[in-house]
């Protein structure tokens, strides 16, 4: 009773109101140091934007700090996720040894997932070259997600707004973008389970407009600087040493393989001879307000969303969608407009993850409700399977560990290409931020229906209804077909789980 009543207490606290704090803008792109030399060796005449898919997590990790290493003059990153693991702690030291040659850093994080992370960004924060801000704080019993949650009881509607935007840019000129966090199992360094995902390494003219984006989110009302919301673990002459003690790394990144499934090898080969090969085309990148429901009611927001700008592009499609979505509930609208899809003869591939693939199974009842709707649309539904995407070598060695889907990305028509942190969910309409980028480009349409296919035929189960209505599973192994008539792969009380929560679950929670 006691404790309980403790949590009642604390669920009554509130973010204090902000104190002032200095706004700050990118830099603009300088023309000396390395990358500035690479950038212009590397970019066509015109307003083009370059882009290379990263669809192995070893690559996409080594671009990353590519990058931070080559940085001379500014680097700003913001993610929804960086915990403090191997992962975690190589990029942060990347960033303190940056600041330490005189790189302006900035870091922005989403408050959600730092309970591990807190006092290794509160100890990198004390370095005169840089800075670290959390997106939408909480207030109290920071020990914890679930203790945050329970401190926050009376601020409810305001912490449930999150971050989901993941985003590095270096001296203004290059930038990876796209689905993955900042931890091991968006890397394959995990030993449990790892994640399917796709980033893409960014140059050009919409570099412009993601360091607009980051500015806004930087010089937001509802981000705090971390020493506002986190008490120093030491005094600040010894946080040097404090974070060299706790973001200690255990062992450093794996070898790379030779090539990835695109047939390109690492960004620092290129970087290394002083020219990137990219697929320029045009581009434009946009993002959901940072203060998303804070100023505006669930409807203004799902007006102004990222969700809506994506889905009126893939609901224009003619011929041709194809969509990966790791968290798909298309609500009673998306039906709507999949069955338009179907009625005007376009061909509509969805790849999901399965109930056993997904890391959150709650949200996968909130799919199950809609997937007989799904089929009878005329959707080409794929769901990942976590035994079949470890046997596949091509888009990563997962191991003994399970593959999980977590890319976000469309191709319409085979022309236009969606890359970001968006799922196809209600929390991406109205409660998370979101980033993304639309690229015109045949060329990086082919290169990522390529990924796609991987997946699809190789790591996935086909869905489908039988002679009665009723779900079945097909997969082809050894060139042999095999039917399932249940969830493949689920647990007996996975699927007991579900089924006795589905009707429970209110879909605008999921």
């Amino acid at each position: 009773m006691a404790a309980f009543a403790a949590l009642v207490l604390a669920g009554c606290g509130t973010l204090p109101p902000p104190g002032p704090q200095p706004a700050s803008v990118a830099l603009p792109p300088k023309d000396d140091g390395n990358l500035a030399t690479i950038a212009k060796a590397s970019t066509p005449p015109g307003e083009l934007s370059g882009f290379r898919l990263l669809p192995l997590g070893p690559y996409a990790l080594e671009a990353r700090l590519q990058l931070i290493q080559r940085a001379r003059h500014s680097l700003d990153l913001q993610y929804y996720v960086l915990e403090d693991d191997n992962t975690g702690r190589t990029l942060l030291r990347a960033l303190r040894d940056a600041a330490g040659r005189g790189v302006r850093v900035r870091l922005l994080v989403d408050d959600l997932f730092t309970s591990h992370s807190q006092q290794m960004l509160r100890a990198l924060a004390d370095h005169p070259q840089i800075e670290v801000r959390l997106f939408n704080p909480f207030c109290c019993l920071r020990g914890s997600t679930l203790g945050r949650f329970a401190g926050s009881l009376g601020d409810i509607y305001r912490v449930n707004h999150r971050m989901h935007n993941k985003l590095l840019i270096a001296d203004g000129l290059f930038a990876v973008a796209g689905g993955r966090n900042i931890s091991d199992e968006y890397f394959m360094l995990n030993m449990s389970s790892n994640f399917v995902d796709m980033d893409a390494f960014v140059a050009g003219a919409v570099i412009a407009q993601l360091q607009g984006i980051f500015d806004q989110y930087w010089n937001s009302e509802v981000v705090r600087p971390v020493q506002a919301i986190v008490p120093a673990a030491v005094p600040a002459a010894q946080a040097a040493a404090e974070f060299e003690r706790i973001s200690a790394v255990d062992h450093a990144p794996p070898a790379l393989p030779p090539v990835d499934a695109l047939g390109y090898g690492p960004i620092g080969e290129d970087l290394q001879d002083g020219r990137v090969g990219l697929i320029w085309a045009p581009a434009r990148a946009f993002a959901d307000p940072p203060d998303k429901l804070h100023s505006m009611s669930p409807e203004e927001a799902r007006e102004m969303s990222v969700s809506k700008e994506v889905r009126m592009k893939i609901w224009s499609a003619e011929r041709e969608l194809v969509i990966t979505s790791p968290y798909l509930i298309p609500g009673p609208l998306g039906i709507t407009a999949f069955e338009a899809l179907g009625q005007r003869k376009v061909q509509t591939v969805v790849l999901t993850n399965s109930l056993a693939a997904t890391d959150e199974p709650l949200v996968h009842t909130g799919y199950a409700r809609y997937r007989t709707q799904l089929l009878e649309s005329g959707v080409d539904l794929y769901e990942i399977s976590p035994e079949r995407t470890r046997r596949t070598k091509r888009l990563g060695m997962f191991g003994s560990s399970y593959g999980r889907l977590h890319a976000k990305t469309a191709v319409v028509d085979a022309h236009t290409v969606f890359i970001g942190s968006m799922n196809l969910d209600p929390r991406s309409d109205t409660q998370n931020t979101e980033l993304g980028i639309f690229i015109e480009s045949p060329q990086l349409a082919k290169e990522l229906l390529r990924i796609i296919n991987i997946s699809k035929l190789q790591s996935a189960y086909r869905v489908r209804l039988d002679g009665h209505g009723n779900l079945e599973w097909l997969s082809m192994d050894d060139d042999q077909e095999m039917i399932l008539t249940e969830e493949p792969e689920a647990s007996f009380w996975l699927r007991v789980h579900n089924l006795l929560v589905s009707p429970f679950v209110p879909e605008q929670l999921l």
